[in-house]
This record gives structure tokens, sequence and C-alpha cells, in this order.
């Protein structure tokens, strides 16, 4: 008889090891491929998604590490919202509202939402060698939500499956945006990496002074218009000595999947994903860039993130009709995949099975 809920402290196939790091509940997924780590007492941000053969860690870890939020006490409260505080980069899950802050129904939210900094319950599903497979769930504080994933990996692919459902709980009918939030840094990311995707349009905005893009829209992947008159190719990671930081809004998405590729390496990152979900992809982009707190131009890394809306707030989403409704005891689910791929110098496509094609 196999116990689904007794961790096998396997060493080798498909294992998961718990544990507790700087007191938050953790949990890690591997075989023979990747490796992911997770907090669940955080969001279940995925902090570590490694490929093995080559030893890449995909994730940007941040200058401010993990933070414990029960040990750590800023010295005051941020008007727009903690998650800056606690953002160790890695991969967030955020709902129901997008980037910055905002105010729904009488309620104020920080950046990206509830589930983001919360802590999570979880249970083991499936733990044999040939698959393993976790799940996650929570419910929102300030709004009726519940939030169930399931992750899962099977031996010998380089592919995690994530498997969502949200549903609202609440006696009436809710909007909300929905995404998630990777981030990828160093060493993966250099003046190598290239961004495939089956196409889209731009729209860009400006961050600041050290914004490089003009702002417009309209524009087609992955040409767009520099401040200075030049033509960026936003498909290719430039050196952190260009001290730019752009944000871009990607819509009218052709295909569901990108790929991150380091062409020095050939290794890289994939994700492919439901388009009646995820609508639109937003590209952070921190070449050394970003000043002032928290950064001080200390970063370079990218985010690349699926998105039900181009707007980074709930109320912007409401405006524009880019929200979800979701009502009273219904619930909306979707299946994705995050995927490691080695020998490709450029992708030509990831299938909704996980599989890349590409040039080597």
């Amino acid at each position: 008889m196999d116990y689904p809920n007794y961790t096998h402290e396997r060493n080798y196939g498909c294992r998961l090891t718990e544990y507790v790091y700087k007191g938050l509940k953790t949990i890690t997924l591997e075989n023979e491929i990747i490796r992911v780590t997770i907090l669940i007492d955080k969001g279940t941000d995925i902090i570590e998604f490694l490929h093995k053969p080559t030893d890449t860690d995909f994730m940007w870890r941040s200058p401010l590490g993990v933070r414990n939020p029960n040990n750590f006490v800023p010295t005051i409260p941020r008007n727009e919202g903690a998650f800056l505080d606690y953002y160790e980069g890695g991969w967030q899950e955020c709902m129901p509202t997008g980037g910055n802050a905002a105010t729904y129904k009488g309620v104020n939210f920080g950046p990206h939402g509830e589930v983001c900094l919360i802590p999570w319950e979880y249970t083991v599903l499936e733990n044999s060698p040939e698959r393993i497979s976790v799940k996650f769930w929570v419910r929102t504080y300030r709004t009726p939500f519940l939030l169930e994933k399931v992750m899962s990996m099977d031996r010998y692919k380089g592919i995690l499956t994530i498997n969502e459902k949200i549903c609202n709980e609440g006696e009436e009918n809710l909007e909300l945006v929905w995404g998630h939030h990777p981030a990828f840094g160093r060493p993966f990311l250099d003046k190598s990496v290239v961004i495939d995707l089956a196409g889209a349009t731009v729209k860009t905005v400006d961050t600041g002074s050290n914004s490089r893009t003009k702002i417009g829209k309209g524009f087609e992947w992955p040409m767009v218009p520099g401040k200075d008159g030049s033509m960026i190719d936003l498909s290719k990671v430039p050196e952190e000595n260009v001290r730019s930081h752009d944000l871009a809004f990607l819509t009218n998405l052709k295909e569901g999947w990108y790929s991150i590729t380091n062409t020095s390496k050939s290794v890289g990152f994939g994700m492919v994903w439901p388009l009646k979900i995820f609508k639109s992809l937003w590209f952070w982009q921190v070449y050394g860039g970003s000043m002032g707190q928290p950064w001080y131009g200390r970063t370079f890394n990218i985010a690349l993130e699926p998105w039900t809306t181009p707007n980074s707030t709930i109320n912007e989403a409401i405006k524009e009709g880019t929200h979800v409704v979701l009502k009273s005891r219904k619930t909306i689910s979707l299946e994705f995949k995050a995927v490691a791929h080695s020998g490709f110098k450029r992708v030509t496509k990831i299938d909704p099975e996980g599989r890349v094609y590409g040039d080597a």
C-alpha cells in the first residue's frame, strides 16, 4: 500500500524534501533534470528553478534575500504596501489585483495583490520515483477567493506542470486580475540571452529618467523606438552598462508561449499557457538602471509575466474592460507548464505538452 502523505526520503528519480528555511515552510521538488524550491509560507514563491545538468538556476535573486515576515519588521510601513520590503526575486503568484497598489470596493491592496505574501496550505498528492504532485491552496484575506494550485513533475522531464483553480466563494460577482511574476537573473541572464515568442503587439511606458524606450503602442514585437531615435530589439538582452529600466506590455499574442535562452550555454527556460486566460505578457527590463530604493542601481534582471490583462491594477483593468469577472460560487481553471531546455540557440515553438522546438 502507498501512503501519499508520507515523504519517502529517496535520493533518486522524482523526489521531494520538506523543511524549514529561514523560519518558512519550504518544499523542494526535483527529478534528474530540474529542481524547484517553493516557499510555502510566503506566497508559494518559487525561489529556485534549477537545470541540474548545467547547474543553471534561472531565477533572479534580489539583493534583499529571503525575509521572513514574522521576524523582519520595517522601520515604517510603506504607503503602497509591503511587497518590495519582502521581494527576494524568484517567481510570485499575483491576484486579485496587479502590479501597483489599488483600491477595490473600498478596500486597499498592495502591489501584486494578496496571495504573494501570505502562508499557504499544502498536501502531497503523489510521491513515487516516476511522478510527484503537491497541492497548495490559500484563501485571500480581503476578498472571498480560494486559489488552489497543483505542481507536478515526471521522471526524466524538465517540465513543471501547474494546474490552478480560482473559486469565488462570495455571494456576489467579483472582478479580478491574475498573473505570474517569474524574474530571471545572473548567472543565467547575460548579453547572450535572447527571447523568443510567436509574435505580439507591444506597448511601452515611461519608467523614469533611465527608460530607454519611447512611450507608444502598436509596435510589432520585437522592435520598438528608443528615446534616442534608434530602434531597440527587445528580444536581445543588452549589457548592464546601458543603465536602463523599462516596462512593456505585450498583447495580441499569436501563441501562448515564450522562451528565454542563454545562447552561449545553449540552456533556457520557457513557459506555455492557454491564451484564453493569460492574454498578455508583462516585460520588466532592469539592465542596471533601476535607481532609488530598493535597488539603487544594483540589479540586472528581467521578468516575463503571463497576465490576464495588460493593465497594472484592477481599477485600470476594469476601466479598459480587460478584467476577469468571476461569478458567485463559480470557478476558473487552467493548466500551464514551465520548461527547462538545452541544446537550442533559438526556440521556434513550445507546444502545450512542453515539447520544445528550435535551432541548435
